[in-house]
């Protein structure tokens, strides 16, 4: 318990509610002592609307973004103030200002949270108007506040600098572990593959994310990656981790039929799949040395897991004789993998355990900043959002008149605090409509535990000091548990809204009341206007996720067909299309992720859809494991024959994308790269029967690797084909269900 407590207070999201905590009650309790409670609250609702821009990058884009957030508060509150006696101004105004501040987070994550704090902004300062010259001198303070919290925030970043990137890196870790687990389940003997399969892609989604962060902390220009040796290592440990992931995916076998093949021989198996188990444990260890701040330590003998795979090949070589020539070919590419992954880990463990200064990372730290996500916000982007066709833009349009409608009922009933309405349906609703009814559910659950336990810890605690420290307490709960668990998040937020009011208006009954239906109110506004308003239902966003996806996976195939015909160093190019593709065959298998918590009646073709994730997230191993072999060997010429199959590969999924497009000249692809195809095949056999023949000229190991890259170039073309044939039909199938 102790140890899990230390890891808590050590937690990101801990430390971010602590900076935010700090900075909101601290101008609260000094300004106290000089009867300016008013002030120090004004100042508290400042650092507060500020937090949710804060977000992990380096420095200078946080600073930057959080003072700009500042800026946009202060004109949101000055806003309100000013036109809230003018009815005939304030209500169009305060919608068009819903409106455009909702269309900015089609920038990106930054922008949607810069976004999230106007909004808040307009919601709060709604229900605190000022008038005269208070409204300055309100402002003014709210601005302030902005400028604590921001202060407050790189204090926090200087005293520990590298604790959220080691945090991240160990979640990297953590998740990438995860993955290797899985893929070691699939070789046990009565393995659920679609249930693997199913965890995998979900965790790819987990891991996209992840190495976005990662990526901004540690490539950022302006970071400390290029000055500090700590964060020269944690770049190599990422890219180690990046490799890694390409290196798994890379693996991909028929499993069913290996074990199948294998059965009178287990051994050969089991000896995999445990090196499969320690390396996953391997990478958890490591995780676990980083969240605890702990010297690592290495468990597992992973080079003595590679001799016992080794040795089982050997064994079952000697057993089998020359029959086994093709199985001992396989067998061996996959201990060429391994050694891969465990040299990875290695480069890891040395990182953790030697203290020498990281001077050369050999050029693989080279154009880094291409893996970025530039940063500039030109306004052709914002009009290209202004259509209905735009997620972005149906959201905007939805919280506006959802908003409008919240306005209405405020006027129309006696609600006490119309703006808790406001900033439940800004915080609930969500572009898509799983996600609003999830939070909407759990708003209100989290509201109404909250409300029952401050209702009974308030008749039992009297002492405004001791309401004062709880109420502390539970803003600190609050921040941190809204981003691990809503639920409880909402229940610890409602306690604290409670705790103040019970400071300020002594009828605390009448508070709740009022929260609970106001909450109610506001969580069943957002969740009806997800349904009926313009909703983002992802059967109309998924052809778009399907089309990217096999985009992507077809550039990742032109990359490496250049690779294999110009030899080489690997160029940048390379990597920025296998990255493309893990984050495009992500955002497919999230789309459908999403798909699922939506009602049955608009999960349209979820098995063709699922069918087509599972394909492509197959056909990424699949050019993973060519474009691996390809780094990691010397490699002969590359054949016409092997041309000609990439091309044909290339073609069906030209012939998909067009398929998805609605274009008119699909068929005439189809039909153009069925010419050659089953010729070309035949040829790639013929080469390698024919050096089969000619074992007598070469020696042993030479042939041997011969015939290993002849194995698995041709058996790695040949279900490169099969897969874009099965996207191809699947992709028919989904356009005739339409």
């Amino acid at each position: 318990m102790i140890e899990k407590l230390k890891q808590f207070i050590d937690s990101t999201n801990f430390t971010k509610a602590l900076t935010v905590t700090f900075a909101a009650v601290m101008p609260v309790i000094i300004l106290s002592q000089f009867d300016l409670f008013q002030m120090g609250f004004a100042l508290a609702i400042g650092a507060v609307l500020t937090y949710p821009a804060d977000i992990p990058s380096n420095l200078l884009h946080r600073t930057r973004g959080l003072l700009t957030t500042s800026i946009i508060i202060v004109v949101c509150t000055l806003t309100v103030n000013l036109l809230y006696n003018i009815p005939a101004l304030f209500y169009p105004v305060i919608l068009l200002l819903v409106f455009l501040l909702s269309m900015i987070s089609v920038y990106g994550q930054r922008a949607t949270m810069v976004s999230f704090s106007g909004l808040l902004a307009l919601a709060l300062a709604s229900g605190h108007v000022q008038q005269g010259w208070d409204i300055v001198i309100y402002c003014g303070l709210v601005w302030a506040g902005g400028l604590i919290y921001t202060l407050t925030s790189i204090i926090f970043n200087y005293l520990s600098p590298h604790r959220y990137t080691e945090l991240q890196m160990a979640e990297c870790l953590k998740l990438t572990s995860k993955y290797m687990k899985q893929r070691g389940h699939l070789w046990d003997t009565h393995a659920n593959t679609e249930k693997i399969t199913r965890k995998q892609l979900f965790l790819q989604v987990e891991l996209n994310a992840n190495h976005e962060s990662l990526r901004e902390v540690l490539l950022r220009s302006g970071s400390n990656a290029g000055n500090s040796n700590r964060s020269r290592k944690m770049l190599l440990v990422f890219i180690s981790l990046v490799e890694m992931m390409e290196l798994a995916l890379s693996t991909s076998f028929d499993h069913s039929k290996l074990r199948e093949k294998f059965s009178t021989h287990p051994k050969v198996i089991t000896t995999y799949q445990n090196l499969a188990y320690n390396l996953a444990a391997a990478l958890k260890n490591i995780s676990k040395s980083i969240k605890n701040k702990k010297k690592y330590i290495t468990i597992h003998q992973l080079l003595d897991d590679l001799e016992a795979f080794d040795k089982a090949i050997r064994d079952y070589e000697n057993e089998r004789g020359k029959a086994a020539t093709e199985d001992v070919y396989l067998l061996t590419n996959m201990l060429h993998y391994a050694e891969k992954q465990v040299e990875k880990i290695k480069i890891m463990e040395r990182a953790f355990t030697l203290n020498t200064a990281i001077k050369d990372m050999q050029g693989r730290d080279k154009d880094m900043e291409k893996f970025l996500t530039p940063e500039y916000y030109p306004l052709h982007t914002l009009k290209e959002n202004l259509s209905f066709s735009s997620t972005i833009f149906r959201l905007s349009l939805r919280l506006t008149i959802t908003i409008a409608i919240g306005f209405i009922i405020g006027a129309l009933f006696p609600l006490q605090k119309v703006y808790w309405i406001l900033l439940t349906i800004i915080v609930i609703m969500r572009p898509g409509y799983g996600l609003t009814k999830q939070r909407s559910y759990q708003r209100i659950v989290g509201t109404v535990i909250g409300c029952i336990i401050a209702f009974g810890l308030l008749t039992l605690l009297h002492h405004p000091v001791i309401i004062a420290v709880l109420a502390i307490g539970f803003m600190l709960l609050g921040f941190t548990f809204t981003a691990i668990n809503y639920r409880i998040g909402a229940t610890f937020v409602t306690i604290f809204v409670v705790f103040v009011y019970s400071m300020l208006n002594p009828d605390i009954a009448q508070v709740i009341q009022y929260r609970l239906i106001d909450t109610a109110v506001g969580a069943t506004l957002a969740f009806i206007a997800n349904h009926f308003l313009w909703p983002s239902w992802e059967f109309i966003n998924l052809p778009v996720f399907i089309r990217k996806s096999i985009e992507a996976n077809r550039n990742y195939l032109e990359q490496i067909s250049k690779l294999y015909n110009k030899k080489g160093s690997v160029p940048t190019s390379y990597r920025l299309a296998r990255k493309s593709a893990f984050i495009e065959v992500g955002n497919l298998t999230a789309s459908y992720q999403r798909m699922t918590q939506e009602p049955k009646s608009k999960q349209k073709q979820q098995p063709q859809v699922y069918k087509l994730a599972v394909l492509n997230h197959t056909l990424l191993s699949s050019l993973a494991s060519l474009g691996t072999y390809i780094q990691s060997h010397h490699t002969t010429k590359a054949s016409d024959a092997f041309n000609v199959v990439v091309q044909a590969v290339a073609r069906n999924l030209n012939y998909t994308i067009a398929l998805l497009n609605m274009d008119i000249q699909a068929e005439e692809i189809q039909l153009a790269q069925k010419e050659e195809l089953a010729a070309r095949f035949t040829e790639l056999k013929n080469i390698r029967a024919r050096e089969l023949q000619e074992n007598h000229l070469t020696d042993e190991e030479t042939f041997k690797l011969k015939m290993q890259e002849a194995q698995l170039i041709i058996e790695q073309l040949i279900w490169l084909n099969n897969l874009s044939e099965k996207i191809v039909k699947a992709a028919k199938q989904l356009e005739l269900g339409k």
